[in-house]
């Protein structure tokens, strides 16, 4: 074996002196000595922690003794295969990512110029997902459409908490009950049964990854820390919670005033409604601070309180008989995020600044190794995630995979304190309980009057970011690939828009299961059976066609739901 001494120290992306002394003690905990480390052979890094997923599958993943910023294959995993898409100088999904700042919102990443050119590293030219460039159709014909069902339907979310304990992972263990069953977990309004505090919001999926159409189905829960579902004597109250809840929509949405799930006022001590008197409100106008033990704690537009967490399960495409198409039993990934810091608006901006400065300086995108707890986005998130070892079971991301996650909650202009389906949620009262896309009506942005979809199928010429969906073009499109408005406009629901035929979601599913069985997820995981047109292997910076600015676009990722009235979610499954 080859001995080489390695010295590690773990770079931050806070200037110190904006650090607090928590934050200092915090980073100081996670601290690497330097030490002496055999390697297993003469292979590079990357590919020993491939042969480890591949031969010897673990619920922590056996990683070779050095720092796992050494262990990476792609430095630029942050930029997303869909950046490498040709727009051939009119076809832009850019602009769903890349946009300038909104006034008063902490993200100030001003990336719009993105849209208009590729700007990419030295690394960055080079299409590392090399996946996307396989053509899995042989290996997808060795899978019969029940052996894949059969899959799907699979639970690998029950024994993951277990499992972790036993191997004394130290992070966060999955804790909310029979996740697995999807909406059954929790009740009419979103609530987990089993107590955990995790509520389920019913929001619209992100064009078009997140389109089952294009590959995966998911779900969404939110938590606040214990004071913001607590009263003021600090015992737990829903009033509080579901007041405080309420009070985090309209500020992340930059409302006013917000309608809620009932909520008795005298439970809390104050007139949410400003009518005066203290009684039953659905409808909260008081939102310039939290309620209940968190009521010394103002807003603060377009962020969350400190220790809010999201988990995010991304699934297969669950479908029967008749081509019904919901969430699958079988989990993909489970993502979870934390805020564990809060920053000033001000910090936020001279971190965006610094970004800049390291990009200018042709530096590398680097991250806080948390450990267990996974990456320290430069923002105050901590993000981790689970996702399937070969034989489909969960296992904790490796660096790398973790990596994959960074550029989309970190370094786009897009986003509302680094996420995104949270500002898609439907507003309200309406919007408490799990996804469901039946009955939903494809709702236009802010500032826009056309349905969000239809206006991505004008401005991208597809239904995904490769434009290789193929079910797309033949239900929305014309034969000259033009929009079909009058079919478009007569879809009953989103549902009906994004949601893909029995036989191509069986596809989809099988085309990411040969992926899982390779463990490749370093280079791409996106279930494509062949590869998609319309994708660079290479950019020039320079020379590879540009948008001109008439097919640039100003986009708010949120969303002008109709009045209450007027929607009509399904109460009934399937859950998409």
């Amino acid at each position: 074996m080859n001995k080489k001494v390695i010295g590690i120290a773990l770079t931050t992306g806070i200037t110190v002196s904006l650090m607090t002394s928590a934050e200092e003690r915090h980073l100081a905990s996670l601290s690497v000595q330097t030490t002496e480390v055999e390697t297993e052979s003469d292979k590079p890094l990357y590919e020993q922690v491939l042969d480890n997923l591949l031969n010897r599958p673990a619920v922590i993943p056996v990683v070779p003794d050095v720092h796992p910023v050494h262990t990476v294959y792609n430095e630029e995993a942050i930029i997303p295969p869909q950046c490498y898409t040709r727009t051939e100088g009119k076809h832009n999904p850019c602009y769903v990512c890349h946009q300038n700042a909104i006034p008063n919102r902490e993200n100030v990443m001003n990336d719009f110029e993105l849209q208009v050119a590729y700007s990419f590293s030295d690394t960055g030219l080079t299409n590392h997902w090399s996946n996307l460039f396989e053509d899995r159709s042989k290996r997808l014909e060795a899978i019969s459409d029940q052996e894949i069902i059969d899959w799907t339907n699979q639970d690998n979310y029950s024994a993951l908490a277990g499992r972790l304990n036993a191997s004394k992972f130290n992070g966060w263990v999955p804790d909310l009950n029979n996740l697995q069953l999807a909406a059954e977990a929790f009740d009419e309004h979103g609530f987990a049964k089993d107590g955990s505090h995790w509520v389920a919001f019913i929001y619209k999926p992100l064009p078009s990854t997140f389109w089952p159409t294009n590959g995966s189905t998911d779900d969404v829960m939110i938590r606040l820390s214990k004071p913001y579902r607590s009263s003021k004597s600090g015992h737990y109250s829903r009033d509080t919670y579901l007041a405080n809840l309420a009070i985090l929509e309209a500020t992340i949405k930059g409302l006013d005033t917000i309608t809620t799930l009932p909520i008795d006022e005298n439970a809390i001590g104050e007139d949410l409604d400003g009518n005066g008197k203290l009684g039953i409100t659905t409808v909260i106008s008081a939102v310039d601070h939290y309620v209940g033990a968190a009521g010394d704690h103002r807003t603060y537009r377009y962020e969350y309180p400190q220790d809010t967490e999201f988990l995010h399960t991304v699934r297969y495409v669950g479908v029967d008989e008749k081509g019904n198409i919901s969430v699958s039993t079988r989990m993909k990934e489970v993502r979870y995020m934390r805020k564990w810091q809060r920053y000033s608006k001000t910090v936020y901006a001279r971190q965006y600044q610094l970004e800049a400065f390291e990009k200018e300086a042709g530096n590398l995108p680097r991250y806080h190794y948390l450990g267990h707890n996974g990456l320290d986005n430069k923002f105050g998130w901590s993000i981790h995630g689970f996702i399937e070892d070969k034989n489909g079971n969960l296992r904790e991301n490796t660096y790398e995979e973790n990596m994959f996650c960074m550029g989309c909650h970190t370094s786009i202009g897009a986003t509302i304190d680094k996420t995104f389906s949270f500002a898609r949620k439907i507003d309200g009262a309406e919007g408490w309980g799990y996804i469901n896309l039946k009955g939903m009506p494809d709702a236009p942005n802010k500032g826009e009057s056309k349905g969000e979809i239809l206006t991505y199928f004008e401005r991208v010429g597809g239904g995904d970011e490769f434009r290789s969906n193929m079910e797309m073009y033949e239900r929305w499109f014309n034969k000259d690939k033009s929009v079909n408005y009058s079919k478009v406009l007569a879809a009953n629901d989103v549902y009906e828009l994004i949601t893909p035929s029995r036989e191509r979601a069986l596809r989809l599913n099988k085309a990411y299961k040969v992926i899982v069985e390779d463990q490749d997820f370093i280079f791409g995981r996106d279930a494509t059976a062949e590869p998609p047109i319309n994708v660079y292997e290479q950019v020039d910076n320079e020379k590879s066609p540009t948008l001109p600015l008439q097919h640039t676009y100003q986009w708010d990722i949120r969303l002008e739901w109709p009045k209450p009235a007027r929607l009509s979610i399904a109460s009934e499954p399937p859950s998409m």
